[in-house]
């Protein structure tokens, strides 16, 4: 069965982390409103969805895909790139702890979930501002015992690689080449999202349906183009915080 993790809404979202974004007003409410709707989309879609409470002094916590790297056999704990959010994996780890056993990064490593794809047994590391060379090799000395191919993906101008390009699923990758070196996924088939629309590569395949945001109606018909059951959801008070589809959810399949 698919199981997803996910977390409340801080009250406090309205001071998170931002990098690339200038800061504006988060409507509260309608973030915690966005926020179910991405819950009951992840159950329709025929993923257990297990909901922590939200943890109100920690503002970017609702963002559960970055404290953890989950693999078939195990958890890797993330040490978190800014010190505000360090505290987000305590409670999400003893929930993973039903399901994987858990590793841990460690310093001077910092790692965040946001900056990996994987693709099989393949994973790419964005190695970007949250993300150092040191925690990069420790998730890769973890993983390649265990047989992954782990490869570090320079990251540029924006917050985590999944910002930049995320996989569909299958053999294609979506893109924003400005972000990242297209070099680095050659056996993939890419698709590039329009120019006007930079932002629109972070995308959440499950079970057969790309989630993919509404604000980006553009890559939407390229992916319907191309094939893709797409399925557009409002994440717009999410986004203010430098927030997206895939990192408000972790997904994996129980064993």
């Amino acid at each position: 069965m698919l199981v997803a993790i996910t977390r409340g809404v801080s009250p406090k979202i309205g001071n998170c982390e931002l990098e690339y974004l200038a800061r504006v007003p988060i409507d509260i409410a309608k973030a915690v409103d966005q926020h179910r709707l991405y819950e009951q989309c992840l159950e329709e879609l025929g993923a257990k969805v297990i909901s922590l409470p939200p943890v109100p002094d920690l503002p970017d916590s609702v963002f559960v895909e970055d404290p953890a790297v989950v693999v078939d056999e195990i958890a890797v704990m993330t040490r978190m790139g800014v010190e505000s959010r360090q505290g987000e994996a305590e409670s999400l780890a003893l929930a993973l702890s039903a399901y994987r056993p858990l590793r841990q990064i460690e310093a001077p490593g910092t790692l965040e979930g946001g900056d990996v794809i994987r693709v099989g047994r393949r994973l790419f590391v964005g190695l970007s501002h949250r993300t150092n060379q040191e925690g990069a090799r420790q998730v890769a000395a973890i993983l390649e015992r265990l047989g992954y191919e782990v490869k570090g993906v320079p990251v540029r101008g924006c917050l985590h690689l999944k910002s930049a390009c995320c996989s569909l699923g299958d053999d294609a990758m979506l893109i924003n080449r400005e972000w990242v070196d297209a070099g680095a996924f050659s056996s993939f088939r890419l698709l590039d999202v329009p120019p006007d629309e930079p932002w629109a590569a972070n995308v959440l395949p499950v079970n057969g349906t790309v989630l993919r945001s509404v604000a980006f109606p553009s890559t939407g018909a390229i992916l319907e183009r191309e094939g893709y059951r797409t399925r557009a959801l409002d994440i717009s008070e999410l986004a203010k915080a430098e927030g997206a589809l895939t990192c408000s959810s972790l997904i994996f399949e129980s064993r």
